[in-house]
């Protein structure tokens, strides 16, 4: 499967690795100790403030084989693309953060209710993967091909209507739309400086320059389209122009994480020449 160039033939990535692993692990301590953990890390809102670990535990507690088997799945077709293009760090960060969010609210929706699983994070994934390729296939049992966006917003809507319909299915439903709705969230407030589906586009909309201002003071700006570079400019002030674009399109195509403390302190340097004219 495959839509202007993105490609499921990404195999397995550092941390989805590891989750797949630790989740699986996790199943079979908790049936071989069922009634020793599962009430440990399970979440039960509730009980929150007894046991304030279960909103990060209950992500890696799963009531059996099949519900570990389907989200499993999705976390290995939908989080490889994912983590390749935002790095380890912030990929772990979001799965981790969509996770809360399904927590966050069944607090609210299912108070009483033990909740485990992993779906909200996956929900949010999922979410993170219909953003950033909108149009790519997803084939149903390998059969029917439908669109990431329509497929994540389908989904996204029975998890909506089956939260708050009142229906008791043992599905716990509010966990995923809570995995959404985190998602999307932080995905909007991320938009600006993170590195997810809004970064590229940006940095090719505003790109920073360093300009020679009349006064020969350096200043930083951004603009809707790249100026053009003024000659005469100082050597030193070339080539911190370029190694200013370099790093740009490093962030644009690999994301912050994969900056060296070299690199970083290039930006704060030229956000502090910024800040102070």
């Amino acid at each position: 499967m495959a839509h202007r160039g993105f490609s499921f033939g990404f195999g397995l990535s550092p941390w989805v690795q590891r989750l797949i692993i630790i989740n699986a692990v996790v199943l079979l301590l908790t049936s071989m100790m069922s009634d020793q953990l599962s009430p440990v890390l399970a979440f039960v809102p509730a009980d929150v403030l007894r046991r304030p670990w279960t909103v990060v535990t209950y992500m890696f507690v799963h009531a059996d084989f099949w519900h570990l088997f389907w989200n499993m799945l999705g976390l290995f077709f939908f989080g490889p693309p994912l983590e390749a293009r935002w790095g380890s760090h912030d990929f772990l960060k979001y799965y981790l953060i969509c996770g809360l969010g399904g927590a966050a609210l069944s607090f609210v929706v299912a108070y009483e209710h033990s909740i485990v699983g992993a779906s909200g994070a996956v929900y949010g994934i999922m979410l993170a993967f219909a953003l950033n390729w909108p149009d790519a296939p997803i084939y149903i049992w390998g059969i029917l091909p439908v669109k990431a966006k329509y497929l994540v917003g389908v989904l996204a809507m029975i998890s909506f209507f089956s939260t708050f319909n009142g229906r008791q299915d043992g599905v716990a439903h509010a966990a995923h739309l809570g995995g959404v709705v985190a998602g999307f969230v932080y995905l909007r407030m991320s938009k600006p400086g993170g590195p997810f589906s809004g970064l590229k586009k940006m940095m090719s909309r505003r790109r920073l320059k360093v300009v020679q201002t009349d006064d020969t003071r350096t200043a930083v700006r951004t603009s809707t389209a790249a100026p053009p570079r003024r000659r005469g400019g100082t050597g030193e002030e070339e080539k911190l122009l370029n190694e200013l674009d370099r790093v740009l399109e490093k962030i644009s195509t690999q994301g912050m994480s994969s900056l060296t403390p070299q690199e970083r302190k290039l930006l704060d340097e030229v956000s502090r020449r910024y800040r102070n004219n």
